[in-house]
């Protein structure tokens, strides 16, 4: 059986951050810029994807699929943008949803986040 490690476990919300399984490797939460205008949470959440998975050595160009969640799912477009941008063509499987954000800000606040699942095999 393969060995299952936990990262960024968090007591408060009973929640793990990153969860390395197998050949896989499972992103949730990946926020940034949180205030900002839509295209800079989206830069962001990228960012703080990026910076994660380079906890486990891994990069941009292992994640294989995203769930990305908006406060808009209009916004869609704007997160193609960045994506064309930052993923340079290794575009990972994704589906868009729209969600009311239970964060501090309300409306303000968080508009956008990704979670990911990564190939690390």
């Amino acid at each position: 059986m393969s060995k299952i490690e936990r990262f960024e476990v968090n007591e408060v919300w009973a929640h793990s951050g990153i969860v390395k399984a197998g050949d896989f490797c499972f992103l949730s939460y990946c926020v940034g810029n949180i205030g900002g205008t839509v295209e800079e949470q989206i830069n962001g959440a990228f960012d703080n994807m990026e910076e994660r998975l380079k906890t486990v050595g891994l990069t941009l160009e292992n994640v294989v699929q995203m769930d990305c969640l908006f406060r808009d799912v209009y916004n869609i477009p704007v997160m193609e943008k960045v994506i064309r941008e930052r993923f340079k063509g290794k575009y990972p499987a994704r589906k868009s949803i729209q969600t009311n954000f239970a964060h501090v800000g309300g409306p303000d606040g968080l508009h956008f986040q990704a979670d990911a699942v990564a190939y690390c095999g």
